[in-house]
């Protein structure tokens, strides 16, 4: 029988210790990071540089000279030019972008009928919410909430002309509106449009390969803009004599059908990175076309593409702007309509609403790539190294 010595025996747990601060700190990610070579630590050094002589311009530009409050350009120009602000004078204008809000949100939707549009904003808020949240469960009843009866609810009350609510046509929607509308439509369509014609291509069914084949490559070959004006200019010439169809539908299918075909692109490429052996095993099991493309081939392939279908979202988001050239104003468009407006005619007025429609593009375009690095955390549980 062995017995052991108490004084060698610990009877506490030591507190853990420190990393040393060569591995670990401030000091070490400094040194990983930015000083690892000497050319990385000349780059950290200019980019710095940069940096320190850029913002304080930046700062004193957007905030410290900026001018927050007002009703006409005179808050927003120097002495010389008419206005109140010492000559030499340089900051944002943001009581432009103060005063012309609304418009920038509803564009020229009646001011006494603008509740409607924000009722449609809080009920989409509420339904996409629970479907971007994994833990929430009811997904399909909320899917069907927000793609199904939201639209038709949208649709009435932001049109109007039943239910006692006043008509409000379509030329009148702009500014964030119709970004918004564009969007969510194009989004909408575009993916499961997208899916399809990706199945298409990839079909042993020639006719059905080559009509897919044939649209893909055809609407990837024109540049948005042209579709948008074959929808808005030449479509009406081959339509009935009396019949039109509204111009935000037309702008709604162009750039659906657009997205559809860059979506298309994207999903095949998911498709084609999918081992053989998931097809053969799918069969194995007795598994039908359908079955083993919904079940076990489409998720994996959406999966694995999430990045290439979030970056098609983000072009199409931001492509919403080139409406205007068929005479509609989205946010940007409605911004440089206000430029115009001789009461705020100044210098700095049409940088301060550039910077503004900027600034929202970015807030959206930022944050559907954070929800897209959050997805791929959370699906990516068999491709973690």
């Amino acid at each position: 029988m062995v017995t052991q010595n108490p004084s060698f025996v610990r009877r506490d747990i030591l507190p853990p210790i420190a990393p040393p601060t060569k591995t670990g700190g401030v000091v070490h990610w400094l040194r990983t990071n930015l000083f690892a070579t000497p050319k990385d630590t000349v780059l950290s050094l200019l980019a710095l540089a940069l940096l320190v002589w850029v913002l304080p311009h930046a700062a004193n530009w957007l905030f410290v000279n900026a001018s927050w409050s007002g009703t006409d350009r005179s808050v927003c120009s120097t002495v010389a030019q008419g206005g109140i602000k010492p000559d030499g004078w340089s900051g944002a204008c943001w009581a432009f972008v103060a005063d012309k809000f609304p418009q920038f949100m509803f564009g020229r939707y009646p001011v006494e009928e603008r509740w409607r549009p924000m009722l449609v904003a809080v009920l989409f808020i509420a339904l996409l919410i629970p479907i971007l949240m994994p833990s929430v469960k009811h997904k399909a009843v909320n899917a069907v909430l927000l793609f199904g009866a939201l639209p038709v609810v949208a649709f009435v009350l932001l049109l109007g002309g039943v239910f006692g609510l006043p008509y409000v046509e379509t030329p009148l929607w702009g500014g964030l509106l119709v970004t918004l509308i564009l969007s969510f439509v194009g989004i909408s369509v575009s993916l499961p449009l997208g899916i399809m014609l990706a199945l298409g291509r990839r079909s042993t069914l020639p006719v059905i390969r080559l009509l897919s084949t044939i649209f893909i490559e055809v609407v990837r070959g024109i540049p948005l803009i042209t579709v948008l004006f074959m929808a808005s200019v030449m479509l009406p010439l081959f339509l009935p004599q009396g019949m039109t169809v509204d111009k935000l539908l037309r702008a709604l299918i162009g750039v659906s059908l657009f997205a559809s075909a860059y979506m298309a692109e994207v999903i095949r490429g998911g498709l084609q990175a999918i081992p053989k052996g998931q097809y053969e095993g799918a069969d194995s099991l007795g598994l039908g076309y359908w079955q083993k493309t919904g079940l076990i081939i489409l998720p994996q392939a959406l999966k694995l593409v999430i990045p290439g279908i979030v970056n098609t979202f983000i072009g199409l988001f931001k492509d919403t702007s080139l409406v205007s050239i068929i005479g509609m104003f989205d946010l940007l468009g409605i911004v440089r309509l206000n430029f115009s407006d001789s009461a705020w005619a100044s210098p700095v007025t049409p940088m301060s609403g550039l910077v503004f429609a900027g600034f929202v593009f970015w807030i959206f375009c930022f944050g559907m790539s954070r929800y897209s690095g959050f997805m791929e955390r959370v699906l990516d549980r068999g491709h973690k190294r």
